[in-house]
């Protein structure tokens, strides 16, 4: 018997050639509205800084729109870059949104900065502590704060200080651990924590990853057992010719990102289709290509099946990475709407 696969999705909130920040937004509520209706189980949003084709910088703020559009679907962060913040204010962020929506908020947490080393420096306020070091304590003290029973300070006086992210709390969100390294895999199972690995982005290591996760897991006080899903990057259409155009612009984007050349706006299919890559930058979308979902609905299903069950998944979470036609409405993503509804046709039909 097949089992039934669960999908997500996970939005960076492009913005493509001439869309404003408030045109982007509007596009994502209504792809977040779509996959509400389309019975998805989540939708994440991601933290980027200072980049011209990602308008999702402010996960909580995000997420707090997107849950008072929806009506079901869970809402989470994919994820919040902790260097860049306070535990505290973090936990206050969510367990208030576990508040106004309860049992439909994910924090999903992350080590990298999300940006360059100027605007980590303007964001950071984790003081002389590297990284590495403060990441996991960090954690501990989020979902301590997170807890209906709070956390306690020991200080210097020998006095007990109590301390609550919310005053009353009778729910809390689920906290994910996010990574793209071995680092994440280990961390997660040592502390029986949900994880996901950045698949779509780094997939290279994903079996690593996940083999260190599952055998090295550790029961905890929320998780008995592994928790995982897989991420990927898809484009589908009705032809999988138009997936392709329709991804080239994304794949582009990439292959400049990952050459350290300059990036605008995400590009329209007919500027994608007009510019000319050097051999470095197209063998690199070519990689892509061959790894992404790309393709029609039945042969995007099929890709999507067959990674879920290489990896032994039974929730996938897609970034719909199409682009757009240079005439399409501004504030719609028809592209990326498409692209949830011909997968959730194939992979969610009862």
């Amino acid at each position: 018997m097949t089992t039934q696969l669960a999908l997500s999705v996970l939005d960076l909130i492009p913005v493509r050639t001439g869309q404003t920040s408030a045109q982007a937004l509007t596009a994502s509520i209504g792809l977040a509205q779509r996959a509400d209706a389309l019975g998805f189980e989540r939708y994440w949003v991601a933290e980027h800084h200072n980049m011209a084709a990602v308008a999702s910088t402010n996960p909580p703020v995000l997420i707090g729109i997107l849950a008072s559009r929806t009506e079901r679907i869970r809402l989470g962060s994919g994820g919040v870059m902790l260097p860049n913040h306070s535990p505290l204010i973090i936990a206050e962020q969510f367990a208030l949104l576990e508040a106004a929506f309860p049992g439909r908020i994910d924090l999903g947490l992350g080590r990298a900065p999300g940006s360059d080393p100027v605007i980590s420096a303007l964001l950071r306020s984790s003081g002389a502590v590297s990284e590495v070091d403060a990441f996991p304590r960090n954690i501990g003290d989020i979902t301590a704060l997170l807890h209906p029973d709070g956390a306690s300070l020991e200080l210097t006086s020998g006095r007990t200080y109590e301390l609550h992210a919310t005053p009353i709390a009778t729910s809390v969100p689920e906290v994910w651990l996010l990574g793209s390294s071995e680092y994440s895999a280990h961390l997660a199972a040592e502390r029986g924590m949900p994880y996901v690995f950045a698949n779509h982005f780094s997939g290279d290591s994903t079996t690593t990853a996940l083999n260190i996760y599952r055998r090295e897991f550790t029961p905890s006080e929320t998780l008995a057992a592994p928790r995982t899903f897989l991420t990927l990057n898809a484009s589908v259409a009705d032809t999988a010719d138009e997936a392709y155009a329709l991804a080239l612009p994304q794949m582009q984007q990439m292959a400049r990102l990952r050459s350290g050349l300059p990036l605008g706006p995400l590009a329209t299919v007919e500027e994608a289709l007009a510019t000319e890559l050097a051999p470095t930058q197209a063998e690199l979308v070519k990689r892509m290509s061959a790894s992404w979902v790309i393709g029609d609905a039945a042969g995007a299903a099929a890709q999507v099946r067959d990674l879920a069950a290489k990896f032994g998944v039974d929730e996938v979470m897609l970034q719909p990475i199409a682009s757009a036609h240079a005439d399409a409405d501004l504030t719609v993503s028809p592209a990326r709407v498409r692209t949830i509804e011909l997968l959730a046709e194939q992979l969610l039909a009862s």
